[in-house]
C-alpha cells in the first residue's frame, strides 16, 4: 500500500511539474511573442561632387560640404500585434515622391518580406540639402524635370542624385529591418527654445515673413510657438540606450543661404547628444508642423547675439545644446518606465483634400506675371548663349535661375484654374501609428503649427508626435495667416487651404483615436 502511495505521489508530482513547465513554457512563448523588435541603421547621403542645393528661388551649386547629410531608419515590429513600421528621417528639404517611391521600389525587389507601405519617410527641411525634385508635385501625368532651373549647370543632375541616394536609403532600411532585436521603448516630454514664429503682423492688418520688429507699425508676432521636445528613447534587452527620436516644431534652416551641403542644426545636435550619451547613439529627427516657424531670431536679436558671443556657441550650437539639455533632463525619469511589449499599430491611407481654389482673375494675373518673368528669363538666356564668357563670372547663374523659378511659380498658379476643374481634390498619403501610449501622425505639407496643436489636444494618446514633410511639401496655412497675406499663405505657396487643414485635422484625430477605441 505504501509503495502504491509512493508511486501515485510520483506520478502526481510528475504531472504537476510537467504542467508547470508547460505553463511556464507558454508564458515564455507569450512573452517572446509580445516583445517589441527594434532595429536601427544610418547612412551617409552626402554627394561626392557639386550638387544643386534646395531652398531658394535662385540656384545654388554646392562648393563643398560643411557637414554630412544623412538618412536614419528605425524599424519596429510587434509579432503579437502583427504590425510593422519603419520611420526614415532624411536631411533633405522635402520628401519628394521620386525619393519615397524610389526607396519603396528597391525594397520591393530587395526586401520582399517587408511591405514598402509600412515605410514612412520624411525630411528635416534643411535648406542646404541636395535638390531632389525631379517631378512636378501634385500634378497628374508628370514628366521628369531634367533642368529644374531652366539652364544647364555644372553640378550633379538631381535625377542622378535621386538614383544614388535612394539606393543608400533603401539599404539603410534593409539593414535596420534585418538587424531588429528585442528591445524596449520609453517616452517623455521636454522643452527647448528652437523654433519661433516667423510671421510679423503690423497695425494695418497685414503680416510679413521675417518682417522687421523695430518698425513703428509692428503690432505682434502672428502665431503661437511650441517649444516642446517630444522624445522617444529605445533600449536593448539590457536596458542600454540605443537611439532617440526627437520631434521639434522647427525646420533646420539656420544655415539656409550657404553654398555648402549641410544638415544644419541637426548635425550639431547629433554631435552633442553623442558626446553626452555615447558615440553609437542613433538620432532620428522629426520636424513637427512648423510652416510658420523658423530658428531665426526676430525679437531680442542683440541679446541673442551677445549670448552667442559670451558662450562661444554659434546659433546652431546654441540650439543643439538646448535640445541636448532637454533630453538629458528627462531621460533619467523616463527610463524608469521602459516598456518591452508596447502595442504597435500602423495605418496608411490616401486622403483626398479639396484644392485651394484660384479665382479666374488671379489666374489671369498670374499668367501675365509669368509672361513678364519669361521675357526676363529668355533675354538672359539669349545673352548667355551669345556670350559664353558670362559663365566665368562668380554665381553667374543666380539671376537667370531666379527668373526661371518665378516664371514657373506663376505658371503653376495660372494652370491651377483649369486643373481644379478637372481635379478638384488633391490625394495625399497619410500615416498614423500607435506605439504604447504614443501616437504618430504624418502629413506631406509645411503644416502650420495651429493644426498640430489641434491634433495633439484631441488625441487620446498620452503623447502625440505629428510629423510634417512626409511628402513633397507646399504650405498649409491657417485662416488668420491667409488674412495676413504673408508668403506661405498666398495661392502661389499653397496647393490646399484652411478648409483642407481642418479636414486633415479631423481625419487624423479620428484615425488616432480609433487605435484606443
Amino acid at each position: 500500500m505504501f509503495a502504491f502511495r509512493q508511486s501515485l505521489c510520483a506520478v502526481l508530482m510528475s504531472i504537476v511539474v510537467c504542467s508547470l513547465v508547460l505553463v511556464r513554457g507558454g508564458v515564455m512563448a507569450a512573452d517572446e511573442d509580445a516583445k517589441l523588435l527594434i532595429g536601427w541603421a544610418t547612412t551617409d547621403i552626402t554627394p561626392d561632387q557639386p550638387v544643386l542645393l534646395s531652398g531658394q528661388f535662385h540656384a545654388r551649386i554646392s562648393g563643398g560640404v560643411m557637414d554630412p547629410v544623412t538618412a536614419t531608419a528605425l524599424a519596429l515590429e510587434s509579432p503579437r500585434d502583427g504590425s510593422r513600421l519603419v520611420m526614415v528621417s532624411c536631411d533633405l528639404s522635402t520628401m519628394h515622391d521620386a525619393v519615397r517611391d524610389g526607396v519603396r521600389e528597391r525594397l520591393r525587389r530587395d526586401l520582399p518580406e517587408l511591405d514598402p507601405m509600412a515605410v514612412l519617410l520624411f525630411a528635416t527641411h534643411t535648406h542646404s540639402g541636395p535638390v531632389t525634385q525631379i517631378l512636378e508635385r501634385y500634378r497628374p501625368g508628370r514628366e521628369l524635370i531634367r533642368h529644374p532651373y531652366g539652364v544647364e549647370l555644372d553640378a550633379m543632375n538631381p535625377i542622378d542624385y535621386v538614383e544614388w541616394a535612394t539606393a543608400r536609403i533603401a539599404d539603410a532600411v534593409a539593414r535596420a529591418w534585418r538587424g531588429r532585436a528585442p528591445g524596449g521603448i520609453a517616452f517623455g516630454l521636454g522643452h527647448a527654445v528652437v523654433g519661433q514664429n516667423r510671421l510679423i503682423a503690423y497695425r494695418p492688418g497685414h503680416s510679413q515673413m521675417y518682417g522687421k520688429t523695430d518698425h513703428p507699425d509692428f503690432s505682434h508676432v502672428e502665431g503661437y510657438e511650441d517649444h516642446a521636445l517630444n522624445i522617444l528613447a529605445t533600449y536593448d534587452r539590457d536596458r542600454r540606450l540605443t537611439g532617440l527620436v526627437i520631434n521639434v516644431a522647427c525646420p533646420s534652416q539656420v544655415s539656409e543661404s550657404i553654398y555648402q551641403v549641410s544638415a544644419d542644426f541637426w548635425h550639431d545636435t547629433r554631435l552633442e547628444l553623442r558626446r553626452r550619451l555615447g558615440d553609437e547613439l542613433f538620432v532620428l529627427p522629426q520636424t513637427a508642423p512648423s510652416g510658420d516657424q523658423s530658428p531665426h531670431v526676430l525679437v531680442d536679436k542683440r541679446a541673442e547675439a551677445r549670448m552667442e558671443r559670451i558662450t562661444g556657441r554659434s546659433r546652431r550650437q546654441q540650439i543643439a545644446t538646448r535640445i541636448a539639455d532637454g533630453v538629458a533632463a528627462i531621460l533619467p525619469f523616463v527610463e524608469k518606465e521602459i516598456e518591452f511589449s508596447p502595442k504597435l499599430q500602423h495605418r496608411v491611407e490616401t486622403v483626398e483634400l479639396p484644392r485651394r481654389e484660384v479665382p479666374e482673375a488671379d489666374s489671369i494675373q498670374a499668367a501675365a506675371e509669368a509672361e513678364r518673368q519669361r521675357k526676363t528669363y529668355e533675354d538672359m538666356l539669349q545673352k548667355l548663349q551669345s556670350d559664353p564668357e558670362v559663365r566665368e563670372k562668380p554665381n553667374w547663374y543666380r539671376d537667370i535661375t531666379r527668373a526661371h523659378s518665378l516664371m514657373k511659380r506663376h505658371e503653376r498658379v495660372a494652370e491651377r484654374f483649369e486643373l481644379q476643374q478637372a481635379h478638384p481634390n488633391l490625394p495625399i498619403e497619410v500615416h498614423v501609428a500607435r506605439l504604447g501610449d504614443m501616437a504618430f501622425a504624418s502629413n506631406p505639407f509645411e503644416f502650420y503649427l495651429d493644426y498640430s496643436l489641434q491634433i495633439q489636444s484631441r488625441s487620446k494618446a498620452v503623447q502625440t508626435f505629428v510629423i510634417q514633410l512626409a511628402g513633397p511639401g507646399s504650405y498649409l496655412p491657417t485662416l488668420r495667416s491667409v488674412a495676413g497675406g504673408a508668403y506661405g499663405a498666398v495661392p502661389a505657396s499653397t496647393e490646399v487651404g484652411p478648409e483642407s487643414g481642418r479636414q486633415l485635422v479631423e481625419w487624423t484625430v479620428d484615425a488616432i483615436n480609433k487605435f484606443w477605441d
